[in-house]
């Protein structure tokens, strides 16, 4: 019988990170990031990680409220720890702050976990395989017209073959987006996959508009087209339009995925570890997919925690890659699975749990406090 390893320790910081885009030599942003160390009583430390909202905020929330809940719990309770976290702090299912420090949490524990028997977190979760497909987002707001086509075959020169760029960005509006999507399609030419991401910021309407009117330019997907992801508005958009809809990088639990579902609003989930409530809550979602012969891709950042999510589950496809940009986790941690161009998939290291190394000496160096 397995001796219990209890949670003994969680700490919380917060950094911030430089946002850098390929052909771009000044920075285009930066980026909040939460970082969590859970150690338990053996001695195993795990780690996990969160970004973008109220990051401070969310390390209140980690300090006061979550830390004192679950420690001296067992690490792989993690229903126990899931229901213990909602019924006293979170028994509305309420999303943001909650959500995005459950992830953090629920990470660094999957990822002792990994550590302390010996095997990959994808392998915990389910161990489909130990790879997934890749698609590079490239097509940034930041870049002009020439720039976002220069920026296209800088990637295809690489060797990508999957792109994805942004829409619903441009100050011009949707018929802006159709000449920026047309103009990229013309330069990397049919045999390359194309996609696009609204980010939540196309009224119905425009997204409608847009996508009907870029219909030959064979889009994989349309991501995220409609103002918060209203679910009965996207059901009656991909009634209207024909290049399938993806969804769900953002959202905060289960529930809003079986609302897609219901209305038959999506045709790929886009569950993220990051912000869901963690592996935890990431696998219901992928075991509802498969219920409904739907399959789950990732997006929204975070690809080396993610790719675990891919790899674990029979409906996982493709993990997303800011090819040559670095974002935040190229800072935070020593090492990340790199897209293989050739074989355009991306493969887990062959090491326990998430498999990463944090880089101390840039954590120490990046923290920001209140």
């Amino acid at each position: 019988m397995r001796q219990r390893s209890t949670i003994k320790s969680i700490k919380a910081s917060v950094h911030n990170v430089d946002l850098k885009v390929p052909l771009v030599d000044k920075a285009v942003g930066n980026r909040s990031i939460v970082f969590c160390q859970v150690e338990t009583t053996d001695g195993t430390v795990g780690y996990g990680m969160t970004e973008y909202f109220l990051t401070h905020a969310v390390k209140a929330a980690i300090d006061h409220h979550f830390a004192p809940l679950m420690i001296g719990m067992d690490l792989t309770d993690v229903e126990k720890i899931h229901h213990k976290v909602g019924s006293v702090l979170n028994p509305r299912a309420m999303t943001g702050v909650v959500s995005c420090a459950l992830s953090c949490l629920d990470i660094a524990l999957w990822d002792a976990h990994g550590k302390l028997v010996g095997k990959t977190v994808a392998a915990l979760l389910g161990g489909f395989r130990d790879y997934a497909e890749a698609y590079v987002t490239f097509g940034f707001p930041n870049y002009d017209l020439d720039g976002l086509v220069d920026a296209a075959k800088h990637q295809v020169k690489l060797g990508a073959q999957r792109l994805k760029m942004v829409v619903a960005a441009h100050p011009k509006g949707w018929k802006e987006d159709v000449r920026r999507v047309r103009a990229v399609r013309d330069a990397i030419g049919t045999d390359i996959e194309l996609m696009c991401d609204a980010n939540y910021e196309f009224s119905p309407p425009d997204a409608r508009l847009f996508a009907q009117t870029v219909e030959e330019c064979d889009l994989s997907w349309f991501e995220e087209p409609l103002w918060q992801n209203d679910a009965r508005a996207l059901a009656t958009l991909r009634g209207q339009i024909r290049i399938p809809i993806s969804a769900g990088q953002m959202e905060g639990n289960r529930w809003r995925f079986r609302e897609f579902v219901e209305h038959k609003a999506l045709d790929l989930l886009q569950p993220n570890c990051a912000f869901i409530g963690g592996y935890t809550e990431c696998r219901k979602v992928a075991h509802l997919g498969q219920a409904f012969n739907l399959p789950i891709a990732h997006g929204g950042g975070l690809a080396s925690l993610n790719l675990h999510v891919m790899c674990g589950f029979m409906n996982g496809t493709t993990i997303e890659i800011y090819n040559g940009a670095q974002f935040s986790e190229n800072y935070i941690w020593k090492k990340i699975p790199a897209i293989d161009m050739k074989s355009q998939t991306v493969h887990l290291f062959d090491a326990p749990g998430i498999g990463l190394d944090p880089d101390h000496e840039f954590l120490k160096d990046s923290e920001t406090k209140v």
